[in-house]
C-alpha cells in the first residue's frame, strides 16, 4: 500500500516528526547530550520505520516535499541578514585567523574525502558529501547540496547520504571535543586568563520589542533578499559561475543588512531573523529526513564510514596541532581546539558544548567562547560554499 501525502500533509507530518524528536530527547539524555537535533532524532525514527514497512512490503509513503526548498531558503537567508561588518570588525584578528584556519580545514575535508572515494573506486562525489559538505556543513548544508548531488550529479541516495554522514559527525565530533581540550589543557599546563570580559557587549541598544511588524518586516526582507538572489544566480550562471541559490539569497541578506547599519536607515531586528531562521531550519531538516530512502545507502554504507573515520582522525589531529598552536598556544587557544572538534565534524552548538565541558573544569575562557559562534554564525557557510562551489566546478 501507498499512502500519498501533498505538499501541505507532507509539511505538516514533517511538524510532527520535529516535536516526536524534541520529545524523544527528554526521554534519552544521551541525545540531549550530543547536542543531536529534534528534526535529526525524529527524522531518523521516522525514516527508520518507513524503511521497515516498505522492505517487508506492508506500506510506502509518497511524499510531496515542494516547500522543502523554500523552507531552506528562510534558513541560509536569515545567516546573511546576520552577516555584519561591524560584529566581524569587533572579533578583531583572532576571528579572521580562526575564520581562516575553519576554510582550511574544509578544503583538507573535501581533499580527504574525494581521494579516498576514488582510491576505493566509488563516486568521488560520495566523498564531497563525506567532506565538508556534511562535516563542516553538518545536516542544513548536506540536505542543501545532496539534493543537487543526486538531481544534477547522478549521486543516488545523496541526501541518505549526506544525513548519515552529518550525523555520524555531530557524534564523532562531540566526542573528541572534550578529551583534546583536557590532553591540552593538562598536557601543557595551561591555565586560564586573570582578564575577564568587562565588555558584557559594548552597549546594551535599545531593543524594540519582538512583535507582529518586526516579524513581518524581517521576513519581508528575506523574501526580497530570495527573489534578488534568483535574479543574482542567473547573473552567475550566464557568466559559467556556478553558486547554490541559497548562497546568492545570503549575498543579497548581507548587503542590505550592512548597508542598513552603515547608512543607519533600517534596522534589522536579530532576535526575529533568529526566529525565522530555526523556523526554516527546523522545518526543511525534518522534511529532508522523513523523506529519507535507507534502503539506498547499502550501497555505499562501507566505503562511507572508511572516509568518515578518517575524518574524524584528521580533525582530532588538525585540532591538536594546528588550531591549538595558531590560536595561541594558550588555555583559550586549547579550549577553542576543543570547540573546532565539535564545530569541525558537526556544527556550532557541538562546538559550544565541547568549550562548555572543559570550562567548568578548568575556568573561563572568553576569547574562544568570543570567536567560535561568530565564525559559526555564519562566516563559515560562506567559506564552505566557495570551497564546495570550486570542487564542483573542478569535478565537472
Amino acid at each position: 500500500m501507498t499512502l500519498k501525502l501533498d505538499m501541505m500533509q507532507t509539511t505538516a507530518l514533517a511538524v510532527v516528526v520535529y516535536y516526536f524528536g524534541s520529545w524523544i530527547k527528554t526521554k534519552v539524555s544521551i541525545l540531549e547530550k550530543f547536542c543531536i537535533p529534534s528534526p535529526v532524532v525524529g527524522g531518523l525514527i521516522f525514516a527508520i520505520l518507513h524503511t521497515i514497512l516498505k522492505v517487508n512490503g506492508i506500506m510506502e509513503f509518497d511524499l510531496d516535499v515542494t516547500l522543502q526548498k523554500p523552507f531552506m531558503m528562510v534558513f541560509f537567508t536569515s545567516i546573511g541578514l546576520g552577516a555584519s561588518i561591524d560584529l566581524i570588525k569587533k572579533g578583531g584578528f583572532q576571528v579572521i585567523l580562526f575564520w581562516i584556519l575553519a576554510g582550511l580545514l574544509c578544503l583538507f575535508q573535501n581533499v580527504i574525502g574525494v581521494s579516498i572515494a576514488k582510491v576505493m573506486g566509488q563516486n568521488p562525489f560520495l566523498g564531497l558529501i563525506c567532506g565538508s559538505v556534511t562535516m563542516t556543513g553538518g545536516h542544513g548544508t548536506g540536505a542543501a547540496f545532496g539534493e543537487l548531488f543526486q538531481k544534477s550529479y547522478g549521486l543516488n541516495g545523496a541526501v541518505e547520504t549526506a544525513m548519515a554522514s552529518a550525523t555520524f559527525g555531530l557524534v564523532t565530533g562531540s566526542l573528541i571535543g572534550g578529551p583534546i581540550g583536557k590532553r591540552l589543557v593538562e598536557g601543557k599546563g595551561l591555565t586560564p586568563s586573570k582578564e575577564t570580559i568587562t565588555a558584557n557587549a559594548a552597549a546594551s541598544t535599545a531593543k524594540k520589542e519582538l512583535g507582529y511588524n518586526e516579524i513581518f518586516k524581517t521576513l519581508a526582507l528575506i523574501l526580497i533578499s530570495i527573489g534578488l538572489g534568483a535574479i543574482l544566480e542567473n547573473f552567475f550562471n550566464n557568466i559559467g559561475f556556478t553558486l547554490p541559490s541559497y548562497v546568492n539569497s545570503m549575498i543579497i541578506a548581507a548587503i542590505i543588512l550592512n548597508v542598513g547599519e552603515s547608512t543607519g536607515k533600517w534596522h534589522i531586528n536579530q532576535e526575529a531573523t533568529d526566529i525565522l531562521g530555526n523556523i526554516g531550519l527546523n522545518t526543511f531538516l525534518s522534511m529532508a529526513l522523513i523523506s529519507l530512502k535507507l534502503w539506498e545507502l547499502a550501497a555505499v554504507a562501507g566505503p562511507m564510514l572508511i572516509i568518515l573515520i578518517a575524518q574524524a582522525l584528521f580533525m582530532a589531529c588538525f585540532a591538536y596541532f594546528i588550531t591549538f598552536n595558531v590560536m595561541g598556544k594558550d588555555y583559550d587557544a586549547a579550549v577553542l581546539a576543543a570547540g573546532h572538534c565539535g564545530f569541525g565534524m558537526g556544527a556550532t552548538p557541538n562546538g559550544i558544548a565541547n568549550m562548555d565541558a572543559v570550562r567548568e573544569k578548568y575556568g573561563p575562557a572568553p576569547r574562544a567562547y568570543f570567536v567560535l559562534p561568530i565564525v559559526g554564525a555564519f562566516l563559515i557557510d560562506f567559506a564552505n560554499a566557495m570551497v564546495i562551489t570550486l570542487f564542483l566546478n573542478f569535478m565537472k
